[in-house]
């Protein structure tokens, strides 16, 4: 029974993937004038659907809101008993049907078309009332369903939900939508934590561990254990940073005259940093690459440039980024 399972989910995601590769290859310029229209549209997108079309409509919507492009799910059947009048005709509508002739769309479509508005239909039928009545028609190959009835959608509806994600990325890229942006709109859980930047987290100002090559190790250990980093940065008379000293290097030259050396003897130099701009996932990546503890934030990519930050693995932990 264990292995009648395994093959029988083999066969349903192969046979889902043949149908998004064959919509791969079937789609042409309409996506480039569709995605035109969409984002042409002054309002929103109005994005419909009934029964699995209307639940993939609804995930469809969702990442468009949520990448830049603002969209509103209309229920068809609803639409005809007064949700009509949530239509603008400043918005464009994408309306989702297999077979292109869902009776419950019919409201919506007339509509559309006595106010003018721009309608894109994703149906496997660009001959049916949807496709037909469309002004961009996002035609879906004919293809197998997974089940093995041939009555459940399940290969037709992956295909909706691909081409969805096909236009709400081709809108974010059209848009320059960015991390920054994406941090707006996400600024919970994990994925809002990892869109946190550098900038925001870090330690700054008189609390930042600065010392010069010249001072004493003794000197230097007093000014590691008051700023509590468990790291020093040695930088030039210029302000730019020449290195750096942490616990390791302090047990790798442990001798019994380490107090009289001096820092520029011990510390390690060309430390990594990394730009304020840059998101706190990507420092958490550099730390965990080079497995240290902490990173310097610099100000330029000069030869040395001035240290304006510090952020470490801990503060990462305590945002949820790490």
């Amino acid at each position: 029974m264990k292995n009648d399972a395994l093959t029988s989910a083999r066969n349903t995601l192969k046979t889902e993937a043949a149908g998004l590769q064959k919509l791969a290859e079937s789609i042409g310029d309409e996506i480039t004038a569709a995605v035109d229209m969409l984002a042409k549209a002054e309002h929103r997108v109005i994005v419909s659907g009934m029964g699995k079309s209307g639940h993939i409509a609804n995930k469809i919507t969702a990442t468009m809101a949520s990448t830049g492009t603002p969209a509103q799910f209309v229920h068809p059947a609803e639409a005809s008993h007064g949700d009509l009048g949530m239509i603008t005709t400043n918005d464009v509508i994408l309306a989702l049907s297999w077979s292109g002739g869902t009776s419950e769309l019919g409201g919506l479509l007339t509509y559309a078309r006595r106010f003018n508005i721009p309608l894109i239909a994703i149906t496997s039928n660009p001959d049916s009332l949807l496709g037909s009545s469309a002004d961009i028609c996002l035609t879906l190959p004919k293809t197998e369903e997974a089940c093995p009835n041939g009555l459940a959608p399940t290969t037709s509806t992956t295909m909706q939900l691909a081409l969805g994600d096909a236009l709400a990325v081709a809108l974010l890229e059209r848009r320059n939508f960015g991390p920054s942006d994406f941090k707006n709109f996400h600024p919970g859980g994990k994925l809002g934590a990892s869109l946190s930047m550098v900038k925001d987290v870090m330690h700054k100002g008189d609390d930042l561990p600065l010392i010069t090559p010249d001072t004493l190790m003794d000197e230097a250990l007093l000014t590691m254990t008051e700023k509590g980093f468990g790291s020093l940065a040695v930088i030039n008379p210029q302000g730019g940073l020449i290195g750096i000293v942490t616990d390791g290097d302090l047990r790798r030259h442990m001798s019994a005259d380490l107090l009289s050396k001096k820092v520029g003897d011990i510390m390690t130099p060309n430390p990594l940093t990394i730009e304020s701009s840059k998101l706190t996932a990507e420092a958490l990546h550099i730390m965990n690459e080079n497995k240290i503890q902490c990173l310097f934030v610099r100000d330029t990519d000069d030869e040395h440039p001035k240290p304006i930050g510090l952020i470490r693995v801990l503060d990462l932990l305590r945002i949820g980024t790490a």
